[in-house]
């Protein structure tokens, strides 16, 4: 019986000259003198060492330069221990709230307890954080540090931080390797990680969300296409084979772990494999499906895809149901939101439609990628690979080659073809959903450093010109990636310069003060309510307990949060009382930038989604849905501030800056 391996070298054969081409390099090297075989394989093991160690050196000067840049802006090293803290903003500051938590518990299995039966993230609540938030990175990490010798060097929030800065180096390592693997030369990796450098604004945000979710998970993401690109190469050895295989599978189950959005990179990555298999691209694994001739084939193909997505709905469906699992229906009403299958009302759609991080890609993106000509050399590899690759899935699927091109002219390998389908999936994803661009953005930087440096591509294109010689490809594929990286080191070598050297200062009075007054005039046991981003900062820098905070993946969480945020609406002060007290509510924290918020436009305004969520007419002028009725009462956090008698009496001022006034509601009567 053939073996899986024999399957692929044989099949990738038959559809990629790549294959051929290594077979024939090794069929030549066992005819060549053994004095000149030596001499190759000395060369190729000095490349080796020589492109490792620019791989290693290219990713720890990333990270210590993104690390620098951490630094300056913010003065970490100086500011204070609560300003560290503030910094780590919106849901960041929730992530790391619990790797201190880990850190202050008595012992390891108390800090497990209080993770598991958790009653301070959400008020009259015990939930299982390791069940519901991907927190699995702090608990290894506070493990780590309580374990190691390092406390009496490093403080707790360095040894955080440089680990996530340290991952930048592996994220950097394994964009090489992959260009690398594709292009046969290690100039390609050289140039994809100083086209991620130079490009920084669009392919990482690290340096001022450190904690942030995929800032762990994009390193092993990285990592897990890396393996996955050097699995699909033709003729591996068996131990290379179930080594990729390890790699594919460990980095692909921490990706999981650490990043909420996983299954929808998994299932874009499934898609891409499944439209390559079917193409005759990949190794067979249906072979049943590709016989017959091109409208036999694309029929049986089409009907195997209906039923493997209906079987995959209904089965979805059905588990929902009979678990009665409701916590992503917020997305499926915001995608149908956002691609124009009817406008909503419903406040948690909204809110996800007027975030600018899930918006469509801005056109900006284009220019500043262009900039660094990364935009230009994308294109131009992405319409040769692309082109090869119709070429090639119009000979597997018909039995023969396009009108005018030969058979021998036109190949591509698997790797390539993987990559190809990896850059456009994830494009169509970054241009939907901005949030997405880092996804989409490092790859750019991976496809198209590898595609100037490919022979393939170089070799098409000559043969199309009908220039081709070994010499004139050779002598394209190293000098056009050389004179790129020569213009990016004269274009933006002063200004990283010019960055290294400016030094900022972290700055938000307020809440600081507003922070130390919790502290010091609150119970510890206080339950305080107020913005999802804010809250945040409550939990880690005072450690009470919060009614609502910013994961927002749960749909009993979302209920709350639109409970909390009618004090941004316009409501009675008994409603706004009945539902914060239901909540166990002590203090509640007004901002007048939400409050009076102008960073939106009209109708994204947090306080415009609560009218219509409500049934009230918007502030302002503007356009108004007909059935909307203007509210029986003014919005709670202006009229609040007015100390009238029935605010009063339900709630007492005790702090107040410029930015923050907080109330303290009274006991239940």
């Amino acid at each position: 019986m053939m073996s899986i391996r024999q399957r692929k070298g044989a099949k990738a054969s038959e559809v990629s000259e790549g294959g051929t081409a290594q077979q024939e390099s090794v069929t030549l090297e066992r005819e060549l003198p053994s004095g000149v075989c030596t001499r190759r394989r000395l060369w190729k093991v000095l490349s080796l060492i020589a492109g490792g160690a620019v791989a290693l050196c290219a990713g720890v000067l990333t990270s210590v330069y993104l690390a620098t840049l951490h630094e300056n802006d913010l003065w970490f090293s100086n500011i204070k221990e609560v300003e560290r803290e503030i910094s780590f903003r919106t849901e960041c500051g929730l992530y790391y709230s619990y790797y201190k938590q880990m850190l202050q518990a008595p012992s390891l299995l108390q800090g497990f307890r209080g993770l598991m039966y958790d009653n301070k993230t959400e008020s009259m609540r015990t939930i299982n954080l390791l069940q519901r938030m991907n927190i699995y990175q702090e608990v290894f990490l506070s493990i780590l540090y309580r374990a190691l010798p390092v406390q009496k060097y490093l403080e707790p929030v360095y040894f955080y931080i440089y680990t996530l800065f340290g991952l930048q180096a592996i994220y950097v390592a394994a964009l090489y390797v992959t260009s690398w693997l594709l292009s046969g030369t290690w100039l390609a990796g050289l140039l994809a990680a100083s086209w991620y450098v130079t490009n920084r604004v669009d392919t990482t945000r690290v340096e001022f969300t450190v904690p942030l979710r995929e800032n762990w998970a994009l390193p092993f993401f990285a990592v897990q296409v890396a393996a996955v690109t050097y699995f699909l190469r033709p003729d591996l050895r068996p131990l290379s084979e179930r080594l990729a295989l390890v790699t594919i599978f460990v980095s692909t189950f921490v990706f999981s772990l650490t990043w909420q959005f996983n299954q929808f990179t998994m299932l874009l990555q499934a898609l891409g494999l499944f439209a390559l298999d079917s193409l005759d691209m990949l190794p067979a694994l249906k072979k049943d499906l590709k016989t017959g001739n091109l409208l036999r084939r694309l029929g049986k193909l089409s009907l195997h895809l209906l039923v493997v997505l209906c079987l995959t709905l209904f089965l979805n469906n059905l588990t929902k149901k009979a678990l009665n699992l409701k916590s992503d229906e917020h997305v499926f009403k915001f995608l149908k939101a956002k691609f124009g299958f009817g406008a909503t009302r419903d406040f948690d759609a909204n809110l996800y439609l007027c975030e600018e991080a899930f918006g469509l890609l801005p056109l900006n993106t284009f220019g500043r990628l262009s900039d660094t000509l990364l935009f230009h050399a994308h294109v131009f590899v992405l319409c040769v690979t692309a082109a090869a690759a119709l070429a090639v899935a119009f000979r597997n699927l018909s039995g023969r080659s396009p009108p005018g091109v030969e058979a021998c002219t036109v190949g591509l390998r698997p790797e390539t073809a993987y990559n190809l389908i990896h850059t456009v999936l994830f494009g169509f994803l970054a241009l939907s959903t901005m949030r997405m661009k880092y996804l989409w953005t490092p790859h750019l930087c991976v496809f198209a450093a590898s595609g100037l440096c490919s022979p393939e591509v170089w070799g098409l294109l000559l043969r199309v010109a009908r220039l081709y010689t070994p010499a004139r490809m050779c002598v394209l594929r190293y000098s056009v990636p050389m004179l790129i990286l020569l213009s990016l080191c004269y274009k933006f070598w002063p200004g990283m310069l010019d960055e290294l050297s400016e030094l900022r200062e972290f700055y938000d009075p307020d809440t600081v003060e507003l922070m130390d007054w919790i502290n010091a005039h609150t119970p510890g046991t206080a339950v305080f309510a107020g913005s999802m981003q804010l809250l945040a900062g409550v939990k880690l820098c005072t450690g009470r307990t919060l009614t609502n905070h910013p994961h927002y993946e749960d749909s009993g969480l979302r209920a709350r949060t639109k409970a909390v945020y009618q004090i941004y609406a316009k409501r009675p002060p008994e409603e706004v009382y009945a539902l914060l007290r239901a909540l166990g509510t002590d203090y509640v924290v007004l901002e007048d930038s939400v409050c009076y918020e102008r960073r939106h436009r009209r109708g994204c305004r947090l306080r415009d989604l609560l009218d219509v969520a409500n049934g009230h007419v918007m502030d302002g002028p503007g356009e108004n849905d007909p059935d909307l009725k203007q509210a029986g009462h003014p919005r709670f956090c202006e009229e609040v501030k007015r100390d009238l008698p029935p605010y009063r009496q339900l709630f007492t001022r005790v702090f107040q800056n410029k930015t923050f006034h907080v109330y303290k509601l009274a006991r239940d009567k």
